[in-house]
């Protein structure tokens, strides 16, 4: 078998100390910027990569970060938004030769006790965090694990432990949804229902706030939030109950790309067209929402952009950098043929 290349491979073929070639490839003080990029350009002609496990045993770290994901695994297999998020992620993460450690759990307790084993066996150098919770228990435990961590979404500020080194990088849920129930009030929608995703979730919560709050500001007759567990098969259950009423809605806003489709299949098995007499807006674009037919109205970000910003933050802290909060790009609607204007009747029955 070839042998691995070492330092002292590196110093020699450099002509420099071993030391030198330590400190180099370390980011530490001690060579100049010549001989660093001397002595990298050195390690990429031998293939030379950094042990992992020697790297935790000296205490200098895993070169690895941890994502967990406590959502029932079933709901992952179709959704696009996670799939981009890590891609993004990963590609941040390469740049710097850092590993993503992911695991799917099935709840939060299981998922602080994945940190708590994680940090115990030195698997990790940072955490990135999704999914941030109204009473969550992680960025405490994360404080006082001493673990960097960013916080994908908008946690309430006051469950960050003051001083603690977790950054959170956030986009404007709220004003997200409101854009939705502009356009729809716009073409005379005046009953709207939504199909959300996991009660627990702070962005589920804010996303029916909004929906509610900038209802009542517009002078909707009557809207409703249905949670669910983001599966096609809790979306389609909650479109079939939201149909079947005495006055449906004319318009329904799904919280994933998912559901919106298996939403759009129940209205063609009912024989409601879409959207003639149904409006169906998506959240989270994807190839499922362009190659529906209709093809789905819905609101379209860079999730690949977004990954790869929280994980260049949570860089920076590995770095020694302050903890921030960083609002990125928000949702934008991008208008297509499931939502139309409300017919005549349904304005006059609803309003």
């Amino acid at each position: 078998m070839r042998r691995r290349p070492t330092i002292k491979d590196i110093a020699r073929r450099a002509g420099v100390s071993e030391s030198a070639v330590s400190f180099a490839l370390n980011g530490r003080p001690g060579v100049s910027a010549a001989t660093r990029e001397r002595i990298r350009g050195v390690a990429d002609q031998l293939g030379w990569l950094p042990s992992t496990a020697a790297r935790a045993l000296s205490g200098e770290g895993s070169a690895t970060v941890g994502l967990v994901l406590a959502r029932p695994a079933r709901t992952l297999g179709v959704e696009s938004f996670f799939l981009q998020l890590v891609s993004g992620v990963q590609e941040a993460l390469a740049v710097r030769r850092l590993g993503l450690l992911f695991q799917v759990v099935e709840d939060v307790d299981a998922e602080c006790a994945a940190y708590r084993r994680w940090w115990a066996e030195h698997r990790v150098d940072g955490l990135l965090v999704v999914d941030p919770r109204e009473d969550d228990p992680r960025p405490a435990l994360l404080a006082e694990l001493g673990l960097p961590a960013v916080v994908i979404g908008a946690p309430r500020a006051d469950v960050i432990p003051p001083g603690a080194a977790i950054s959170c990088v956030w986009a404007d849920d709220a004003a997200a949804m409101a854009a939705v129930v502009g356009h729809l009030h716009d073409l005379g929608h005046r009953h709207v229902a939504h199909i959300a995703g996991l009660p627990g979730l702070a962005h589920t919560r804010r996303r029916i706030a909004s929906l509610r709050a900038e209802a009542g500001r517009r002078g909707l007759g009557e809207v409703t939030s249905v949670t669910t567990d983001y599966s096609d098969a809790q979306g389609a259950e909650a479109t079939r109950r939201l149909l079947a009423r005495e006055c449906p809605p004319t318009a329904i806003v799904y919280d994933n790309d998912v559901m919106a489709v298996a939403g759009l299949a129940v209205a063609a098995e009912r024989g409601v067209p879409v959207p003639g007499a149904l409006s169906i807006v998506a959240w989270d674009d994807s190839a499922l929402c362009r190659n529906a037919h209709p093809a789905l109205t819905a609101l379209t970000r860079d999730t690949a952009a977004f990954g790869r910003h929280a994980a260049e933050e949570l860089i920076a802290l590995l770095d020694g950098g302050p903890a921030r909060r960083v609002e990125d790009a928000a949702p934008r609607l991008v208008t297509r043929e499931s939502t139309a204007a409300a017919t005549a009747g349904s304005r006059g029955r609803l309003s």
